[in-house]
């Protein structure tokens, strides 16, 4: 089958719905289909206000006919972006089936950084950007019931792996000699880092990632180390010699890196809050509850190996099984039933 994806986020940004992405094409490709991804890489783009380092493509009027040029069976929208939107447009237009995805709480990142509009106006926007598509894939059970109780449609679970080869313990890995809490994601207002930064905790605190904040809570924190962003066996290296994965946010949908560190063999600490709630096994994998600082230090007290035993029993292959039964074909007919060929370009 021939899949398109369509994402205002890819590489070289470096977050959560990149690499599930990208995971889940390895897969994809790997069970024999063809997959194409249609990204910022490919358009030109200006900075996104306050967070530069995305990309928003403007020449959009290349939209339509690069879905054309690649005759898909089936196209996937993963963002909301200018692409995603544009994408949208035109498969609406020309009559044709797609899913979509709602990788992030949008509304609430929009609130955070321009807190006058209010949720309201960001679940507007979501409402309307997922009308028309036949499936709007989602992390959770809980994102699930909480969208649909503002009004989304058609709501379709489509759970995210961990790829078990990299991210694993490593025999005879020594201990730290010092207790080491990280944190790993972007540095930007609404992932709540402060709330890290300010906890008074033994030992180091170290933070993997980078963002529009980044230099001025460097400067503020000289005695936080910041490595920047990680990738492959560097990152999982990473996760292997903390004591504590911690996670801030408390606007996540899923978290990715709190699976990734947990398939590592190291805790999280986190608030009891969607996202952590369904990624974390109290007790087992870490520890939730609303004093941080408390979750870190029990964390500190869990079976490390018990802990890469639980996280590691979620695979990318099951999770694109999942994302292959929501996909419809352009023409509305279950995926199951391959699009003719030439259909494409008959529409």
């Amino acid at each position: 089958m021939r899949l398109l994806i369509i994402s205002d986020a890819w590489a070289p940004q470096v977050n959560g719905v990149v690499t599930s992405l990208q995971a889940l094409i390895v897969e994809l490709r790997a069970l024999g289909h063809q997959v194409e991804v249609l990204s910022p890489q490919g358009f030109r783009c200006v900075p996104c206000p306050t967070y530069g380092e995305i990309p928003l493509a403007w020449n959009l009027w290349r939209v339509g006919p690069a879905i054309e040029a690649f005759a898909p069976d089936c196209v996937h929208l993963a963002t909301e972006g200018p692409l995603g939107w544009a994408a949208r447009r035109w498969l609406v237009r020309h009559g044709l089936a797609f899913s979509s995805a709602v990788h992030t709480r949008f509304p609430e990142y929009l609130t955070a950084r321009c807190a006058w509009l209010g949720l309201g106006v960001g679940y507007a926007c979501l409402r309307l950007f997922h009308r028309r598509s036949r499936a709007v894939l989602v992390s959770t059970e809980r994102l699930r019931a909480g969208l649909a109780e503002r009004g989304l449609k058609r709501l379709v679970l489509w759970r995210k792996g961990v790829d078990t080869r990299l991210f694993a313990p490593r025999q005879g890995h020594a201990e730290p000699v010092r207790a080491i809490f990280l944190y790993v994601g972007r540095i930007a207002p609404e992932k709540n880092l402060q709330a890290f930064l300010d906890l008074q905790l033994p030992g180091e605190k170290w933070v993997v990632g980078d963002g529009p904040q980044r230099q001025a809570l460097q400067q503020a924190c000289p005695e936080v180390k910041f490595f920047g962003y990680q990738h492959g066996e560097a990152l999982a290296d990473f996760y292997r010699r903390a004591s504590v994965l911690v996670f801030p946010s408390r606007t996540d949908t899923y978290g990715l890196v709190m699976l990734e560190a947990q398939a590592c063999g190291t805790p999280v600490a986190a608030f009891a809050v969607p996202g952590p709630l369904d990624v974390v096994v109290p007790g087992v994998t870490g520890v939730l509850g609303e004093d941080l600082q408390q979750a870190c230090l029990a964390a500190l007290e869990l079976d490390r190996r018990r802990c890469a035993e639980e996280a590691g029993r979620q695979s990318w292959r099951a999770s694109a099984a999942e994302f292959l039964a929501s996909q419809p074909l352009l023409s509305g007919a279950p995926a199951s039933t391959r699009l003719p060929a030439g259909a494409m370009r008959s529409c």
